[in-house]
């Protein structure tokens, strides 16, 4: 039977209405659960780059309130606690690729403090996010120093489309492990840490700076390496800082 051309206008409107209360209604029933989430994720990689952790399985929202005591540096290493508007900084809230398209001078800079489980005034390792780009899109993680502000303790990355069993290696514990006790600075003066090209697995080759390489994936290599460097020449007026505070004591 065919219908009028008001029925379709008036059939068509009540449908968008009653779709659009669903979704809306949806939206705010999930809004919650969604926003929890995404914190529990963002909370395990961050507590990724210094503990084996198990979202699954951990306290993962327990074990970070106990741990983890965040804020946010400028370029000049001082500690911002509010925006330009004058809204309160939330650490694990900054949009870090939003960022990573800025300047140094521009940045927010989150810092997340590892804390002892014993003593709860001592540091035992400094964590910072970052964001560049891999061989096919965006990669991002997380690196931890130690209180010395110069041996890195572990390292947490991950990747959007990097090649699976080259690339894409660099989310596996193997090759994050080889980051581990490797050094940033010589004296005062920040050399970063740079991965090789090519793999040869042989710890005793490689210098304090230098990371083993993955076979077939020396763009994200090169890659990685940006990243790393970037972010670290940004934090470097609060690293240097810190690492000269812990030399004082």
């Amino acid at each position: 039977m065919q219908r009028s051309n008001t029925y379709i206008l008036v059939f068509t409107a009540i449908m968008t209405i009653i779709i659009g209360g669903v979704l809306s209604l949806a939206s705010q029933l999930l809004g919650p659960a969604q926003k929890k989430s995404i914190e529990l994720d963002t909370k395990s990689q961050i507590l990724s780059a210094v503990m084996d952790i198990d979202k699954k399985k951990d306290d993962v929202l327990g074990i970070y309130d106990k741990r983890i005591h965040s804020f946010v540096v400028d370029a000049q290493g001082n500690v911002v606690e509010t925006d330009e508007k004058g809204n309160k900084i939330i650490p694990e809230n900054v949009n870090v690729l939003k960022y990573s398209k800025k300047p140094c001078s521009e940045r927010l800079l989150p810092v997340f403090m590892l804390m002892n489980e014993q003593d709860a005034n001592k540091v035992d390792a400094y964590i910072f996010p970052m964001y560049g780009n891999g061989l096919w899109n965006k990669i991002y993680g997380y690196i931890a120093l130690e209180a010395d502000m110069n041996t890195i303790k572990g390292v947490s990355f991950g990747h959007v489309q990097e090649t699976p069993g080259l690339g894409a290696r660099i989310a596996t514990k193997e090759i994050q492990d080889r980051f581990k006790g490797k050094k940033i600075f010589e004296g005062d003066e920040l050399v970063s840490v740079v991965m090789l090209k090519g793999e040869k697995k042989d710890p005793s080759l490689f210098g304090p700076h230098e990371v083993d390489g993955m076979s077939g994936a020396t763009l994200t290599g090169k890659g990685l390496n940006a990243m790393i460097k970037d972010y670290l020449e940004c934090y470097k007026p609060f690293l240097l800082k810190t690492k000269n505070q812990q030399a004082a004591l």
